[in-house]
């Protein structure tokens, strides 16, 4: 990479848990416009990770910077503004709201338009609303989901929800994307089909995105770069081939299955 700052600088981070250390000394660069994958076996501290990077959980030791700015003890919607977004393991969304209602969330952080002139409904409400509805629609054609955005989205698919899901992290404008296990439960076309859509908006945006994944063509598919995690504690680095032949990542995690 040419950039010398990165976007995100996490150094030698890790949380406890009364006794158990979860997440332990853990250095991670990313910079602008990259896609990382992060991967490791169950249980190795990945979702764990993500959440200290989105404030669910403060970190006991080590920082998290983004920009250059330390991230500690602000809340998630706060980092969030700062833009770090992410997906979750499990499909969040609100299931009884409209497909576009569930983008518009995302903007509602965002909005210009006070919540004073929506409760006296004042013309910067209605103009607010109207660029909101207008910002939606344009993210759900991206994503294919501009047909069904007054259906419920409970309604979707299950590989429509995931695309949906992305596309509500998109729409609160991050700089960097946290995508938490996108292809699982989809089938290989659905998989094959996330992988595309993954590379389109890294380049589209200009984001960069760091992506825990389980699915190894995925990663090795789209990611520049992987990090391996193994019982809290990075394990290894590299590019895809890098880590397709390192002997602590096969003994850990991948075996024989991208030999």
């Amino acid at each position: 990479m040419t950039q010398s700052t990165p976007l995100l600088k996490v150094d030698n981070a890790g949380i406890r848990f009364g006794g158990l250390r979860a997440v332990a000394d853990v250095n991670v660069e990313l910079f602008q416009g990259e896609l990382v994958g992060l991967i490791g076996p169950n249980g190795a501290g990945k979702t764990t990770f993500f959440n200290l990077l989105t404030g669910v959980y403060v970190p006991t030791e080590g920082s998290i910077l983004l920009n250059g700015e330390k991230l500690h003890n602000l809340a998630p919607y706060r980092i969030t503004r700062k833009g770090i977004s992410r997906t979750f393991q499990n499909i969040r969304l609100f299931g009884e709201l409209s497909v576009i209602d569930n983008v518009k969330v995302a903007y509602h952080s965002l909005a210009k338009h006070s919540i004073l002139s929506s409760i006296f409904r004042l013309p910067s409400h209605f103009s607010g609303e109207k660029e909101m509805d207008e910002k939606a629609v344009a993210f759900l054609k991206i994503f294919g989901l501009d047909r069904y955005k007054d259906e419920k989205a409970n309604n979707l698919p299950y590989g429509q929800q995931r695309r949906l899901e992305i596309a509500r992290a998109l729409a609160a404008n991050p700089k960097l994307l946290l995508l938490d296990e996108p292809a699982a439960g989809m089938n290989p076309q659905e998989t094959k089909e996330l992988m595309n859509l993954i590379a389109l908006i890294r380049e589209k945006f200009d984001l960069t995105v760091l992506l825990i994944e389980h699915d190894m063509g995925l990663v090795m598919g789209v990611c520049e770069r992987i990090y391996v995690l193994d019982h809290g504690q990075l394990i290894a680095d590299g590019t895809p081939e890098e880590i397709r032949n390192n002997p602590k990542v096969i003994e850990a995690y991948l075996g024989e299955e991208v030999s």
